[in-house]
């Protein structure tokens, strides 16, 4: 692509001639682009690269220059032969006017700074001063451009307008409309990225508030993007509102796991408790967005009702003593003879592991579907995270849960005498409780070939691992207690191949144990010792002997992932 010459604050920088808008379409390259490509920080309010340009706050006024143009219209040279630059006369904002070949970008100029410290003092004449309460603190832009670029003291001593606070605007959003600074970014979300003109500007003036349509609230999916860009504390989530200090919470990268498009977000957990999700930049999956439903699903993390203890029988044991004894059962099993239901909510690693004890012991196979609505923005009809990755590790064949019924029938029939189920509730009747997702949800696959108590009385070993109870954990012979992906690491494959890490942010209640080192550990005693000690080298093992996974390897996934060939 083309590029031109820019000097910003005496610093040359390439960038390209054109760059790609909000909608993807190549428009002229602007000078806060610019100034961000030389490393030189901008401080903006209405400005985001995902969304429309609008130029209302101000507060990216810069000075530049061009070269002079003689009566030839050819560049005045110095004796140097470097173009003669001459200042413009007036500023311009930086997230709207494009650079042109030979321009000069002023950023920290003393009139720069003058004009910096007016628009936040415009911006402060009405602002409450509530910083100590507000639930933005630590985050607020308002708040730190004014200690940056803003004045030590306030001049203005009228009153100041109220405008209303805590407006109820829909289910999930609190509008406090005293802290708002207008810089239209909600408006534009709503509008152009999640097709929902729902908010605007009324009144007139210091008076003017952000506002929905009369008698209509702010409710679709993705209203709590929203908040993530609000730039101060005027739009709050009712979940996160009040509940902890951001600066206080520990953020780790993961992955949300509430359908199978993988948004990357970013977890903030304190003290072994999480307490949000927020959407991570990654515009190979999900640009800068997440839905509302995917952000709030992660209440049943904490419940107190967590599996915490391993079970043999009807007594607590070892993880040493269920590990073993179940890997007799298995070692000493016909072939045939076993079946395992896997989850496709388990990461590519675990599946993996269970795919070589399925070879070794010629086990049937297969995966539960889960399926929903999807949108035309984000949300994927496949309510599972990592079927795609179920199907490259041959866990399930093209059709998810093709092999359910047969599974029923074999244990009816007497064949299969040892079935596995890992994550997943397959009691015919049951409704599986949103553990990995925000609304409850009967998954049709399980309501048509379920297992029911007298079924699976017909087994000889029925071993289970889940997160939650249900009322397969009620009736397995070993209840192996697992852990949210949050309390793990490991991989996922979604839907458009792209394979992505997620990180652990907290510890696991009790007993409980990252699914992918207990199977390890019994698919060691089952196959084989294999030298593998750590999630890399098992990950690095797996990407050797899955053909879709070659020639990737842990380190260079990063922390966006590598798209593979499904």
């Amino acid at each position: 692509m083309e590029t031109i010459a820019v000097k910003v604050d005496d610093k040359v920088v390439s960038v390209p001639k054109l760059s790609p808008d909000h909608t993807g379409k190549l428009v002229p390259t602007t000078m806060i682009q610019a100034c961000f490509a030389a490393g030189t920080m901008v401080p903006h309010y209405c400005y985001h690269p995902k969304l429309a340009v609008a130029g209302n706050c101000r507060m990216c006024l810069v000075e530049f220059g061009t070269p002079a143009m003689g009566p030839d219209r050819k560049p005045i040279l110095n004796p140097d032969g470097s173009a003669v630059v001459r200042k413009a006369p007036r500023p311009a904002i930086a997230c709207a006017t494009p650079v042109s070949p030979g321009m000069e970008i002023y950023s920290n100029t003393p009139s720069v700074q003058q004009m910096r410290e007016g628009v936040l003092e415009s911006l402060l004449i009405n602002h409450p001063l509530d910083c100590p309460i507000c639930d933005q603190a630590g985050e607020c832009k308002l708040q730190e451009y004014s200690v940056d670029y803003g004045q030590s003291a306030s001049r203005f001593v009228e009153a100041k307008v109220h405008k209303p606070k805590r407006i109820d605007l829909g289910p999930r959003i609190v509008l406090d409309a005293e802290r708002c600074i207008l810089c239209s970014r909600c408006i534009r979300f709503t509008r152009d990225v999640a097709g929902d003109d729902a908010l605007g500007i009324v009144n007139r003036g210091s008076y003017n508030a952000i506002s929905t349509f009369p008698g209509k609230p702010f409710d679709n999916n993705y209203t709590l993007n929203t908040v993530d860009i609000c730039p101060v504390g005027a739009l709050t989530s009712k979940d996160f509102r009040f509940q902890m200090r951001v600066w206080f919470l520990k953020e780790t990268k993961s992955i949300c796991t509430s359908c199978a498009t993988g948004c990357n977000i970013t977890v903030g957990s304190r003290e072994n408790t999480v307490h949000r999700y927020e959407p991570r930049d990654n515009d190979a999956v999900n640009g800068s967005w997440m839905c509302d439903a995917g952000r709030l699903n992660y209440k049943w993390i904490n419940r107190p009702d967590r599996l915490r203890s391993v079970r043999a029988g009807s007594e607590d044991v070892s993880w040493t003593v269920a590990l073993k004894e179940i890997a007799e059962k298995l070692k000493v099993a016909a072939p045939g003879s076993v079946a395992i239901i896997a989850s496709a909510r388990q990461s590519n690693e675990e599946l993996y592991l269970l795919r070589k004890l399925a070879d070794h012991v010629q086990a049937i196979t297969d995966v539960v579907r889960r399926e929903g609505e999807a949108d035309a923005l984000l949300v994927n009809a496949d309510k599972n995270p990592n079927t795609t990755g179920a199907r490259l590790t041959g866990m399930c064949f093209t059709e998810v849960g093709i092999n359910l019924a047969k599974i029923a029938d074999g244990i009816d029939r007497g064949t299969i005498k040892t079935l596995m189920v890992f994550g997943e509730n397959m009691v015919k009747g049951a409704v599986s409780i949103g553990e990995l997702s925000a609304t409850e949800i009967t998954t049709e696959a399980v309501e048509k070939h379920g297992l029911g108590p007298d079924l699976l009385a017909k087994l000889d070993n029925f071993i289970v691992s889940d997160i939650l109870p249900n009322d397969t954990t009620r009736l397995a012979h070993y209840l192996l207690p697992g852990c949210a992906h949050v309390e793990k690491r490991g991989t996922f494959t979604n839907a458009k191949g792209r394979v992505q890490k997620f990180t652990k942010a907290i510890e696991p209640p009790g007993d409980a144990r990252p699914e992918w080192e207990f199977l390890h550990e019994l698919v060691q005693e089952v196959v084989g010792r294999d030298g593998i000690r750590t999630l890399e080298g098992l990950f690095n093992r797996m990407a050797s002997e899955v053909p879709a996974f070659r020639g990737l390897t842990w380190a260079g996934l990063g922390h966006t992932g590598m798209t593979v060939e499904t």
